[in-house]
């Protein structure tokens, strides 16, 4: 079963629920209410005619003489019913409507309706079926007032026939609101559902963004933002291929071209010896390409790659400073260390030392290729974060490479095989750190290291 006929039915068994409950409560409070009122109403009768007959029994010398006659008439209402009954339960007086109530023993305690002659009591008044009875006391026995119930059933039958009316045309109009609700909600999600159906299929470009609110707009949203991040990666990917077997292929091609030329007498005495050379250069530049490969794939793939430890900040520099100083006396440039803290020693941080100092010689030796005579690492403490800085007075980075600098294979002027920042950025993330690269007001370029501070 579809989802929205599931939330109709659910809900239309709920309307009925709550629909059945209030007009059954709404019934019973009716039924409550008239019949108190039908009780206040003999209540106040009872106490009329019990006070003419207390005032008419003040006048008589002798009250209990059952022979003298009353002479009151007595005003109903419609359907009431008043009897005088004496100290034995006998009915001495009774009727309806003008009731003349005396004192005087009836043979009416033998009554004709419709033909059918019954014998009435005082306790049989009290106890008939159908009726609503109230009883009081006065000087001349009991005074007891009867009224029908079906008076009440009949207002109560018209009344809840109207309410059924009313609560039918409600749960009507209710249950096209809830279905013109639902499928507002549901539509929604049939679109999502259609989106990842294109997601299952890797058809990325394809998907749009549902519009939603709430929750379902956000679920949307990320479906979107999702689609369009594997399309990205999915393009990168198929790049990634081809740039590597672009790279891969011109060494090789400049290996297979020398080994030939050698094999066929092509190249001989220097020419032999430069082919050699090449076929050496290209062969460490292959290595190098793919150690940067495998080591990108195992960033990518392999939890344990990176074994985290404390490393001071101080340490870190050092080694890089130590391990990039032929390079840059090669190129003739110089570096500067610079520490905004007083307490260089209590900078540290939680990362994988090895992989974080090869990070740092890749942003290092990037630097240096571009760098004119100088190069400054800095690092300090910005917002409670360590930050380590490397700026160079080259020309910085071109606006069109900066957003896809860490990129894999995007390549620089003079770049090597254009995986160094990639590979930087990979082991920054896994150590839990940021790198970010912009360019400087006054020149030259700034590749930025921020690690959550570690307390030694």
């Amino acid at each position: 079963m579809k989802l929205l006929h599931q939330i109709n039915l659910a809900f239309g068994a709920l309307l009925v629920l709550v629909l059945g409950m209030t007009a059954l409560l709404i019934h019973l409070v009716l039924i409550d209410h008239f019949m108190g009122e039908q009780k206040q109403e003999l209540s106040t009768v009872a106490s009329s005619i019990a006070t003419r007959l207390q005032l008419q029994s003040a006048t008589l010398a002798q009250p209990s003489d059952t022979t003298l006659s009353l002479g009151q008439s007595v005003a109903l209402p419609v359907g009431v019913e008043a009897y005088l009954s004496d100290s034995e339960g006998r009915i001495v007086s009774g009727g309806t409507e003008m009731a003349s109530l005396t004192a005087q023993p009836l043979p009416a305690s033998v009554l004709s309706s419709g033909g059918t002659t019954v014998r009435l009591t005082a306790s049989a008044l009290v106890s008939s079926g159908g009726y609503l009875v109230h009883t009081d006391l006065v000087p001349q026995g009991t005074l007891t007032l009867r009224t029908p119930i079906s008076k009440v059933n009949a207002i109560e039958r018209a009344l809840l026939g109207r309410l059924l009316i009313v609560l039918g045309i409600g749960g009507v109009v209710a249950l096209l609101l809830s279905l013109l609700i639902t499928r507002r909600l549901i539509r929604p999600m049939m679109k999502l559902r259609g989106e990842l159906a294109k997601v299952q299929e890797r058809q990325f470009a394809d998907v749009r963004l549902v519009r939603a609110g709430g929750e379902i707009g956000a679920v949307a949203r990320t479906v979107y933002d999702l689609a369009g991040e594997l399309e990205r990666y999915n393009r990168v990917q198929k790049q990634f291929f081809q740039n590597a077997s672009h790279e891969l292929k011109t060494p090789l091609m400049s290996i297979a071209g020398y080994a030939e030329g050698i094999r066929d007498g092509v190249f001989e005495g220097e020419g032999a010896r430069k082919g050699l050379n090449v076929i050496m250069n290209e062969s460490s530049r292959m290595t190098k390409l793919v150690s940067e490969m495998t080591l990108l794939a195992k960033l990518d793939s392999e939890e344990d790659i990176v074994q985290p430890i404390v490393v001071h900040v101080l340490e870190l520099l050092t080694g890089v400073a130590e391990r990039i100083n032929p390079l840059l006396a090669a190129r003739g440039l110089s570096l500067d260390t610079i520490c905004t803290e007083s307490k260089l020693d209590a900078l540290a941080i939680m990362a994988d030392k090895d992989k974080l100092m090869q990070a740092l010689l890749n942003v290092v030796s990037n630097a240096a290729r571009h760098a004119r005579q100088r190069i400054v690492i800095e690092a300090g403490i910005d917002e409670g974060r360590i930050v380590i800085c490397v700026r160079d007075d080259g020309a910085g980075f071109p606006d069109t490479l900066l957003p896809h600098l860490f990129h894999r294979f995007v390549k620089g002027k003079d770049g090597e095989t254009g995986l160094g920042l990639a590979i930087s950025r990979a082991i920054v993330e896994r150590c839990g750190g940021l790198i970010r690269a912009c360019n400087q007001p006054t020149g030259g370029a700034v590749i930025s290291l921020s690690f959550p501070q570690t307390t030694v």
